[in-house]
């Protein structure tokens, strides 16, 4: 590992260090060769979907698609390194429970089913029938299917997705906690309301067409490389690209691209931003309701910047926001953004310059409590110029896990749609479930009450990427059962129930092979392109069982002669189930065919054709006020605006969701160390403290809760003052429950109110 240093980064996102890096993830683990040829397979027709980010492949005949993070996920993923039931016979639960997150990972790939033996504090083997048949008999004898929760993670196919939702519901709940509820959710929720559908309306041509990209509170460099390579091209042939963002990042600044030789051969880069605005914490609702009002400000002036056309035929709500935004206060915009009425007015004349806008957001968006409100002032600055539904324009969010948004489309919602339902009944011959199910931070909540008892997770890393850690894992201990899928090791399987099962399955990388031969699985990016993936190494063991078959054996074993579905038969050739899937959704009608062609087939987004699937049959401008009485405002009014930061939690680069890579963050200079905080250099002073010394976290809330994170060191760094970053999970316990996203329940990890004070340890 490396030395801990902090160093300042002068090179760009991407270039030599991008593939050094790449080559030293092969290295570690123990995969060189096998690495670079199963590397060569990613994102390519007759290969497999990486199992990272849902960025979309453009070029399939490119020698390689993928990028330095994509990179690590699959060598993670094809490790040669292995946890057998010896590993487990010398590890006790309790001495696992010491390591890091990234060594629990770091150990390698599961091998065969595991039971918590209480009495020795170890997990030992268990077969998969009587795995299956200890999760039929909690099931069964709860009461009521509601006391159970099933979380799904973005990584999950659409085949093991849409049989997983099948058989929760024919079980009887649709208790449906999963990732998206702690991301994106906000989007779905505020594009439905604006414009009918809850998926980004862009495709990658509009990427080439766009005159001007707006990026909100996204980190592109680290968290969608590939998005790099698009960014890129746009600048060259002169489009705008503004970046909003509170951090300076790397990737948003230059960008030498790995598959372009001459850049490689004379380490040039390509700037990326032309304009970067570095607003405070919580400022986009501001900076976006300041544009708007700049725009309406220069239309009554005589210049013609809105289209009022588009706007006459297609919207309503108009005449409101236009009120709304001609009373506005330049003066509280400027407060609440921590821009200048000019900085924002800049922006603003990019945008009425270009012809075709994109506007992109990540979770710098939708983690804050105003997130939904915040999204449809976005949607709202689109439709004011008619940015919807043409070419080079739209709204694009950029999703996280590979399939999270196809796992949606599959019916993973604690919300489902009457449609849905009324399909799956018409299909499946059962009468689903009607009430809505819990969702994530909710099931939490249902766990610490006793109200659910038996928590089941397809993937993902529940514990570590929940909010209020202390809380959540006192939830999870309280259960009966806890069950993991999962392919490798992780703080879930440390954090568990009275009762506890770890499901290996395979990877994305991996041959699935089935009664009816070689099996691939699909699944749908960003841009609602659906795809099929194909595994081409070996599995990591001969007990290893694929997601499908998993959820088919544990429903065949659960509902047995209760559930009419052939559930074995199912999974012995995946196309049967995507007959399923197109039975019960229009959009997937002839889906074997549709997905067998190279690349796949994008599903219909009504919006981008200028369909308006909301109630009023029109695009919704929606009117809000400037949030002023959020949880940060109201921290600074008990405890004054000098003492409470503004802490959003982030990623480092050597980092994908929860899974740790390693400890370097390359881009902001950070090496061998995790336990940072990112600074303005001025605040670093004010607090009588210097650039290396260390800090404890304490959240500002009312409920008598003492959340604080320990041990953390102050890094300098460029950031607006009363703002500071961290990574989580570290910062998880920070997040209380209560501090979700209005109307959508996310977890607002990117604007906690809190107190740094001096590292308790470093006092003594």
């Amino acid at each position: 590992m490396s030395e801990q240093k902090i160093e300042l980064y002068d090179g760009p996102a991407g270039g030599w260090g991008a593939l050094r890096s790449v080559g030293q993830a092969l290295l570690r683990q123990d995969i060189a060769i096998k690495g670079a040829k199963t590397l060569l397979s990613a994102n390519q027709p007759d290969g497999f979907d990486c199992p990272g980010c849902a960025w979309p492949d453009r070029n399939h005949a490119s020698t390689f698609e993928f990028c330095e993070n994509g990179a690590k996920a699959v060598a993670a993923e094809a490790t040669a390194r292995r946890v057998t039931r010896e590993f487990f016979a010398q590890h006790r639960v309790a001495e696992l429970a010491l390591q890091s997150d990234f060594a629990l990972e770091d150990h390698g790939r599961l091998t065969e089913p595991m039971v918590y033996d209480a009495s020795t504090d170890h997990y030992r083997p268990i077969s998969w029938d009587d795995a299956f048949g200890l999760i039929a008999r909690h099931l069964n004898a709860l009461p009521d299917p509601n006391q159970a929760a099933f979380y799904t993670s973005g990584r999950a196919s659409n085949e093991a997705a849409f049989l997983y939702q099948l058989f929760v519901r024919q079980y009887g709940t649709n208790n449906f906690p999963d990732c998206s509820n702690m991301c994106h959710e906000p989007s779905g929720t505020g594009m439905r309301e604006s414009i009918g559908v809850g998926k980004g309306t862009v495709t990658l041509d509009d990427f080439t067409q766009a005159d001007a990209i707006f990026i909100f509170g996204q980190n592109p460099g680290t968290n969608h490389p590939r998005m790099l390579g698009e960014l890129r091209q746009a600048a060259k042939r002169g489009a705008r690209i503004v970046s909003i963002n509170p951090m300076r990042e790397r990737g948003l600044e230059r960008f030498a691209d790995p598959q372009d030789k001459l850049e490689m051969a004379t380490l040039r880069d390509t700037p990326i931003s032309s304009h970067y605005f570095q607003l405070r914490i919580g400022g986009d609702f501001a900076f976006v309701k300041g544009m708007m009002k700049a725009l309406v400000e220069w239309d009554d002036q005589g210049r013609p910047v809105l289209d009022h056309a588009f706007i006459a035929e297609h919207t309503m709500g108009f005449d409101a926001l236009l009120q709304d935004l001609r009373a506005e206060s330049w003066e509280l915009l400027e407060r609440e953004s921590g821009l200048s009425a000019e900085q924002i007015r800049s922006a603003a004349d990019v945008y009425a310059k270009a012809g075709s806008t994109i506007a992109c957001w990540g979770m710098g968006i939708t983690q804050h409590q105003n997130s939904v409100a915040t999204i449809q002032m976005i949607v709202n600055l689109l439709l004011m110029r008619g940015n919807i539904g043409r070419p080079g324009a739209g709204p694009c969010p950029v999703r996280g896990h590979s399939n999270v948004q196809g796992d949606r489309t599959m019916g993973i919602w604690e919300l489902p749609p009457q449609s849905l339902l009324q399909s799956l009944e018409r299909v499946f011959g059962f009468t689903p479930p009607q009430k809505p199910g819990l969702d994530t931070v909710s099931t939490i909540r249902a766990m610490l009450d006793g109200k659910v008892k038996v928590f089941i997770a397809l993937g993902g890393n529940f514990a570590a990427a929940t909010p209020d850690t202390v809380q959540t894992w006192k939830a999870l201990r309280q259960c009966d059962l806890t069950v993991h899928v999962t392919t490798k090791l992780n703080r879930s399987h440390i954090v568990h129930g009275r009762d506890a099962l770890i499901l290996p399955c395979l990877g994305r990388t991996e041959m699935d092979m089935q009664v009816g031969g070689l099996q691939g699985v699909t699944v749908e990016d960003s841009m609602s392109m659906v795809h099929i993936s194909m595994g081409i190494n070996a599995p990591a063991a001969p007990q290893l069982l694929s997601e499908p078959a998993i959820v088919a054996r544990m429903a065949a074993a659960t509902l047995g002669a209760r559930s009419n579905t052939p559930w074995r038969w199912l999974v012995e050739d995946y196309r049967r189930i995507r007959d399923k899937i197109a039975e019960v959704f229009v959009d997937f009608a002839d889906f074997n065919a549709r997905v067998s062609v190279p690349g796949g087939f994008r599903l219909r987004n009504t919006a981008s054709e200028r369909v308006w699937a909301t109630k009023p049959g029109k695009a919704v401008f929606k009117t809000h006020a400037v949030p002023v009485d959020t949880p940060l405002h109201l921290a600074r009014q008990r405890k004054g605006d000098a003492k409470v930061f503004a802490l959003m939690t982030t990623r480092s680069h050597d980092q994908y969701n929860t899974t740790i890579y390693g400890n370097d963050d390359r881009y902001r200079g950070v090496f061998g160390q995790r336990r940072v905080v990112f600074a303005n250099e001025q605040d670093i002073r004010e607090l009588g403290m210097k650039a290396g010394d260390w800090i404890d976290f304490v959240t500002v809330w009312e409920d008598g809760d003492e959340r604080r994170a320990e041990g953390f060191k102050l890094v300098a760094y460029n950031i607006p003052r009363g703002c500071v970053g961290a990574y989580y999970p570290e910062t998880n316990p920070l997040v209380p429950l209560e501090s979700v996203a209005i109307d959508a329940g996310t977890p607002t990890s990117k604007c906690i109110p809190v107190l740094m004070l001096p590292h308790k340890a470093a006092a003594c």
